[in-house]
């Protein structure tokens, strides 16, 4: 057979097999592009968007007050009011007012006028005049800053509530972390091989005594007051209990956790922080921040925190471009709330928080600020009116009004000082009216306190059950 021959045999035999792997693809028998399955149906279109529309209203978490309510009778809140005064119970000084929230009308009144100590009921003040400036949604920064090429500052900005670890957007404190800002830090250092430096501390935010000369020195050492400073971790305290020990300068304690969390990211710190201004034009290669004062309000309202409130009316001192001080504070905070239309004549703010000696406001006074907290028509400050405590639930009342009717739907902040009880707050009446109280009593016979509470809560308990429309 000649080469030619051959060649056809084998050209026909591959066309055999060719041919017959065809058929055997088209019948579906072996893999391949050739079919004699019927065509598969067209898929469905690709259904069409829905056009952009306005998205429908929110519906309010809770249903408002029925502003029609009815309001309770003056002369049966006067005749609860005028049994208050006279409980011997509470001692020979006692004032009250109780106010309805939408008109202002006066329900009940005795003393009203009368200055009396506030005890912690003062931080309402600070509370109204930080939230109208520098306002609910201002942050306390803390930054580190680089000075020259291996120096780095660290700078305060008010947050007395860093967490040393990591920061938790969940919480207030706690929400900024220096364990963050290290990191920051030391991603920034990497970039110029550098891994020792020196840190200086600037906190010169604030000025004068960190401690207002009108506390009690021992409050200090119980652990309920802290010395203020520009920074700190967990308010300064030195053990996991609200009333702790505190470190005795919290802004250099942070520091020293801060090296520590540096040394955590591989940076190590030559030597001991040193204080020291951050030069003007140093560049910022770090910053956290703390929540905003919509959010450190109610937590200095719902724990009664004496530094917090401290640290907060120097943030407002700051703003209005006063020094950073106590006495700064002072002024600051009263400017605010008699610029908010409060009649503060006669009014002595020896501090802010109310732990100090010399403070007195009238019951009359109180009801105004918890009024314009209330006031619908000054939202800015709406964060301190729900941040209250709540009776029976939460704060420094969640272990009050437990057993009383009023559990639920009274908001107030407590003041207590040894032989001194006070309230001031919003009850809900029976009839979904919304008032507004203050109760005032500083001059409680000795180890009678509680029993005070008990009578003070007893009568808003007597408010929130009134169906006593005139």
């Amino acid at each position: 057979m000649g080469w030619g021959t051959r060649a056809g045999v084998t050209v026909g035999v591959v066309l055999a097999l060719t041919g017959g792997y065809l058929v055997a693809d088209a019948v579906d028998v072996v893999p391949g592009m050739l079919t004699t399955a019927p065509p598969p149906q067209e898929p469905a279109p690709f259904p069409d968007p829905p056009g952009a529309v306005a998205a429908p209203p929110l519906a309010a978490g809770l249903p408002p007050l029925d502003g029609a309510a009815p309001v309770p009778d003056g002369t049966t809140v006067q005749q609860l009011t005028d049994a208050l005064v006279a409980d011997q119970r509470l001692g020979p000084r006692v004032g009250a007012l109780v106010v309805d929230a939408a008109t202002g009308e006066t329900l009940g009144s005795a003393g009203a006028t009368t200055g009396h100590v506030p005890a912690s009921t003062l931080k309402v003040l600070t509370a109204a005049a930080a939230l109208t400036s520098p306002g609910p949604d201002t942050t306390l920064p803390t930054r580190a800053v680089l000075d020259g090429l291996d120096t780095v500052v660290l700078v305060g900005g008010g947050d007395m509530m860093l967490a040393a670890g990591a920061g938790d957007p969940t919480a207030v404190d706690g929400r900024a972390g220096l364990a963050d800002l290290a990191a920051q830090v030391a991603a920034e250092l990497r970039l110029t091989g550098r891994t020792t430096i020196t840190l200086r501390l600037d906190d010169t935010l604030f000025t004068g005594p960190a401690v207002s000369p009108a506390v009690f020195p021992g409050n200090v050492t119980a652990g309920y007051v802290a010395p203020v400073a520009a920074l700190a971790v967990d308010v300064a305290r030195l053990e996991d209990e609200e009333y702790a020990p505190r470190a005795p300068d919290p802004a250099m304690a942070a520091a020293q956790a801060f090296v520590q969390a540096l040394a955590a990211e591989g940076i190590t710190v030559s030597g001991d922080p040193e204080r020291a201004p951050a030069p003007s034009d140093a560049r910022v290669v770090g910053e956290v921040e703390s929540a905003p004062l919509s959010e450190i309000v109610p937590y200095l309202l719902q724990h009664s925190d004496n530094t917090i409130t401290e640290v907060v009316g120097r943030v407002v001192a700051v703003d209005a471009g006063l020094p950073g001080s106590a006495e700064g504070a002072v002024r600051a905070v009263r400017d605010a709330v008699e610029r908010l239309g409060v009649d503060l004549t006669g009014a002595q703010l020896a501090d802010l928080s109310g732990l100090g000696d010399g403070s007195v406001l009238t019951p009359r006074q109180l009801v105004d600020v918890v009024s314009l907290l209330a006031d619908p028509g000054h939202p800015r400050l709406r964060p301190a009116a729900v941040g209250l405590p709540v009776a029976g639930l939460s704060g420094t009342l969640d272990d009050r009004f437990l057993d009383n009717g009023a559990r639920g739907v009274v908001r107030a902040k407590t003041g207590s000082l040894p032989d001194i009880t006070s309230l001031a707050g919003t009850v809900v009446t029976d009839d979904d009216r919304l008032l507004v109280f203050a109760l005032m009593a500083d001059a409680v016979p000795e180890g009678g306190t509680y029993g005070a509470r008990i009578i003070l809560d007893d009568f808003v308990a007597s408010l929130a059950a009134c169906g006593c429309s005139g």
